[in-house]
């Protein structure tokens, strides 16, 4: 493909290059070395069809850079570059051609903020152009050194590729948009898989497949040629990996200039459905002739956590009973990937706290744990002995839920077809729904009531307004903004701050409570020196972020020389307290896995998914807080600072906790994400074992748990006899096996040989295979015994963390 790329630009590129300076600024057709794109200039196509520049998706106000076709009426977006990184201001961006072949996208602060890290050997010799078939591609004399084909986003093009490329061990695959305002990856995916094509949720859940290749198409794509799509399918496996690519079918289109004039395209939509588009010659309009599923309550989790779809309802997606939208303004755009949370939250320590909603007529959630037990009231009871339950049914046997809930679809009431399932929800919540329910059977006998009642409650509500107006203005914006909250209100909804949840170094942690019934967890920094750093820090970074395991900051006050934060109330404390020995709450080991794969994906968003990679620097147990339902929320970036994507400089102002402290941090190198994963793996290892790290140097290293995990691993001993003795031996043992390698990846010496976050989620989750790790040289000088360890590392001078395909 690229040898039809390279001749296919040799002569095109001549004749640009001649006719370049005739350009007019606004229509460039070739980048030089040196040379930029800002504002409303555009790099078109040699023949017009496509146009790259910057753009701003529906009513937002973010830029990007993106391809879309060129003369068509309503701009149709098929590429983005900066798909999570948008500009604000795009006459003051840049986006760069330089000398070495590289091409960046700067922002106004000059900021490199995506690239394409591309070099060529020959300063001055490479050119960027987009071609006829909406191909960007960056070249020099002798090579293609990168093309938009080979990171493509939510459209497929004639001539593109989906695969795997075994060189380069990427996979080439297409993912949506969150929304029609935000290009970022959702999270499905259309894929090549050895020989079939898939769409999945978060790179683990199949949830569609075309069936295998047939030689011509693909053995369930029968219906698309019966349906005249005019596509070809083309499938090549050689040494550099496996591709598929299509093209139009001539057959369709006899004529060569219909032919040439009639675009397709497949896309995958926000709702992890995949279509396919066709605009024949002169029409200017995309018609539909295909689409898969055609049901948008078949695509798994398509309205996220903790929600329910009903294909005859519009809109499809709503939440279950007792929960509501996490971010209402993401469900207004038809984003459903943060799916639903709870209205009223409840604490697991007592049955009384909780209770159950009657579901009929719905299909369950996928993979419960099958229990067996003599009858329903006995699997309630389980469920509601174990803080992780969320649903249970009884069918037969008792199945039990845990964590999230996906993929829940409301079935016709006609003919029972479904099934009942009873959801869990906080005690006060059921009643309320009960309440509303019966109220609505006897609405025509209490309406006079009502209407006096209702007049009653207004002119209470006004009164209330009238002494409360700050407070109340404040809580307006309170689901979707940052709130500056005053200091009285603050003292007032603590008590005066009379009841403490804790103390760091920064300052302590007082609970309280707002005029609306919300818990919050106010945060008192200690001096107006050393607080001033610290707000800044937190203030700014941590304000517009939102992820389901990072602790959320509501708000903040800035009062004299007084300095607060305001959190969500976490009812369950931090991860610590729970893993004690004398709590007498005992996590089981899904708790603690899901727990695991929780924070490690709070961390994964904190370096790959903000704006800038934040770095913790403090990950340990009494920094990760358990919400309601012991979902983790990475919580007190005291110790974060926010530093460029290039991690190139050394952060010399702040320490973690000893313990939990990365090599690097006592050998003057710079500090980079790694640092976090270090930690992340110490905190792994007590998630495990249920005991700190420092408990076993006082016995004996044999004792002390990094060392029993990473023998026991290079060894192939039985891991189960790690764990918490008071998990009496009941643990997934493939998720154990998988937990105790990431932990020991994680604390290797050399950060280079330590996962990313974003592998550590794969590998949990079981997306990614991984060989085993050696033992870290660290633990081999405690041994005494560095001769010996030595023995179990491979023959080289840093060890590379092995993944296997």
């Amino acid at each position: 493909m690229k040898t039809s790329i390279r001749n296919h630009l040799i002569s095109q590129s001549l004749l640009l290059l001649l006719s370049y300076t005739t350009c007019t600024p606004k229509a460039i057709e070739i980048l030089l070395p040196g040379q930029s794109l800002n504002g409303d200039q555009r790099i078109t196509s040699p023949g017009g069809i496509f146009e790259l520049g910057f753009f701003t998706p529906g009513n937002s106000q973010n830029h990007y850079i993106g391809i879309w076709y060129k003369n068509l009426p309503n701009q149709t977006v098929v590429w983005v570059a900066n798909r999570d990184q948008p500009v604000s201001d795009p006459i003051s961006s840049t986006f760069l051609l330089h000398k070495n072949g590289n091409l960046t996208l700067n922002s106004p602060s000059t900021v490199a903020i995506w690239s394409t890290n591309s070099t060529s050997q020959v300063r001055n010799s490479t050119i960027a152009m987009l071609l006829d078939d909406g191909n960007f591609v960056i070249r020099d004399a002798s090579a293609v050194l990168w093309q938009s084909f080979d990171h493509p986003t939510n459209t497929w093009l004639p001539g593109a590729r989906l695969g795997y490329n075994k060189l380069t061990k990427q996979i080439l695959s297409i993912t949506p948009w969150r929304n029609p305002q935000y290009p970022a990856p959702g999270p499905f995916s259309f894929e090549l898989e050895q020989t079939s094509l898939r769409l999945l949720w978060n790179s683990s859940e199949t949830y569609w497949t075309s069936g295998n290749w047939t030689g011509k198409t693909f053995s369930h794509l029968q219906d698309i040629e019966e349906k005249h799509v005019p596509s070809i399918f083309s499938f090549v496996v050689n040494e550099t990996g496996s591709y598929l690519s299509y093209a139009v079918r001539a057959s369709a289109y006899p004529d060569p200039f219909i032919r040439n004039h009639t675009f397709i395209r497949y896309m995958i939509e926000t709702t992890g459905q995949m279509k396919f588009f066709v605009m024949e010659n002169g029409s200017l309009q995309w018609n539909l002739l295909w689409m898969d599923p055609m049901e948008r309550c078949d695509v798994y989790a398509s309205c996220g956590a903790f929600s329910i779809c009903n294909p005859r309802n519009l809109p499809r997606c709503g939440c279950l009973k007792g929960f509501e939208p996490k971010f209402h303004k993401d469900w207004e755009l038809e984003d459903h990937s943060n799916g639903c949370g709870r209205k009223t939250s409840f604490h697991c320590s007592g049955e009384g706290n909780s209770a159950f909603l009657v579901m009929k007529n719905v299909t369950y959630p996928k993979s419960p744990d099958s229990l067996v037990v003599d009858n329903i009231d006995k699997c309630r009871l389980t469920c509601l002995r174990n803080c992780s339950c969320t649903a249970f049914a009884y069918d037969n046997q008792c199945l039990i839920w845990g964590g999230n809930l996906f993929n829940v679809k409301q079935l016709s009431s006609d003919g029972m077809i479904g099934k009942v399932w009873y959801l869990r929800v906080a005690a006060s919540e059921k009643e309320i729904i009960d309440s509303t329910a019966g109220n609505t059977k006897r609405k025509t006998t209490w309406i006079v009531i009502g209407v006096l009642a209702g007049i009653f409650t207004l002119f209470s509500i006004v009164l209330v307004v009238v002494r409360r107006r700050q407070s109340v203005r404040a809580l307006k914006s309170f689901e979707h903004s940052l709130v500056l909250f005053n200091y009285r209100d603050l003292k007032k909804a603590t008590e005066n701050f009379s009841e403490k949840l804790g103390e760091g170094a920064f300052g302590s942690v007082f609970k309280g409570i707002l005029p609306n019934s919300t818990p919050i967890a106010v945060k008192q920094l200690k001096s107006l020196l050393q607080g001033e750093k610290q707000f800044q820090a937190e203030v700014r970074t941590l304000g517009a972020i939102q992820h389901i395991n990072l602790l959320r900051l509501r708000g903040f006050c800035a009062d004299s020389t007084r300095r607060l934060l305001v959190y969500d109330y976490m009812p369950n404390g931090s991860l610590q307290s729970v893993l004690v020995q004398n709590h007498p709450l005992i996590l089981d080991w899904n708790a603690r896995y899901h727990i695991a794969i929780g924070i490690a994906r709070g961390l994964a968003y904190l370096h790959e998914d903000c704006r800038d990679c934040i770095i913790h620097c403090d990950i340990k147990p009494e920094n990760i807080l358990l919400d309601e339902e012991y979902n983790p929320k990475v919580g007190d970036f005291g110790l974060a600072k926010l530093i460029g994507r290039h991690h190139s400089r050394v952060l010399t102002s702040m320490r973690g906790t000893v313990g939990y402290l990365a090599p690097e941090w006592f050998t003057g190198e710079a500090i980079t994400p790694k640092a976090d994963v270090f930690s992340y793996g110490k905190l792994l290892f007590e998630v495990i074992s249920g005991r700190r790290n420092s408990e076993g140097l006082d016995d004996g290293l044999e004792n002390y748990t990094p060392n029993q995990v990473a023998n026991a691993v290079t060894k192939g001993q039985d891991v189960l006899t790690l764990v918490d003795y008071r998990l009496g031996g009941n643990a997934d043992k493939d998720e154990l096996i998988r937990a105790c390698k990431v932990a020991c990846w994680c604390i290797q010496d050399v950060e280079k040989d330590r996962p990313t976050m974003r592998q550590v989620v794969q590998i949990l989750e079981g997306a990614l295979d991984v060989g085993i790790p050696p033992i870290p040289q660290f633990l081999q000088y405690l041994s005494g015994s560095l001769t010996e360890a030595i023995n179990y590392r491979e023959p080289t001078s840093s060890s590379e963390i092995i993944f296997l395909s």
